[in-house]
This record gives structure tokens, sequence and C-alpha cells, in this order.
């Protein structure tokens, strides 16, 4: 999956597959990826003015994941 670079303090990239509602977000400490995630939620984290904080708010507690 591709993913693009963000500016975080904890994130390096994140990419986003629609197909499967796939979340793949690398770390500084490795790459997960988060499932089911909708289409409007990733929209919102590229979106959002602190991605590191609306990650932690949104996505990290609320779906399922696997270190990749």
């Amino acid at each position: 999956m591709e993913r693009a670079t963000v500016t975080s303090t904890n994130l390096v990239s994140v990419g986003y597959d629609p197909a499967s509602e796939t979340l793949e977000v690398e770390f500084k400490a490795g790459v997960y990826q988060y499932y089911n995630v909708p289409q409007f939620m990733y929209d919102q984290l590229m979106q959002a003015p602190s991605i590191g904080t609306f990650f932690n708010a949104n996505i990290k507690n609320a779906y399922a994941c696997a270190r990749v």
C-alpha cells in the first residue's frame, strides 16, 4: 500500500485502501494496519490540524489493528 508522508511527532506516513477500508500507519516504531476504517475517517485524519492528536482520539483504540 502506498503511504503519504505526514508531519507528526509520532506518525511517519499514512496510507488507505478504500476497497478493504484498511488504514496503514507507519510509526517510528513500526507499521500497523487498522481495519474497517471508513473513508470519511481517513479523510478527516488527513485534514486534521494535528494528525497525531486526531489519530489518538479517534482511531487508535477504536479499530482492530495488527502490526505488519
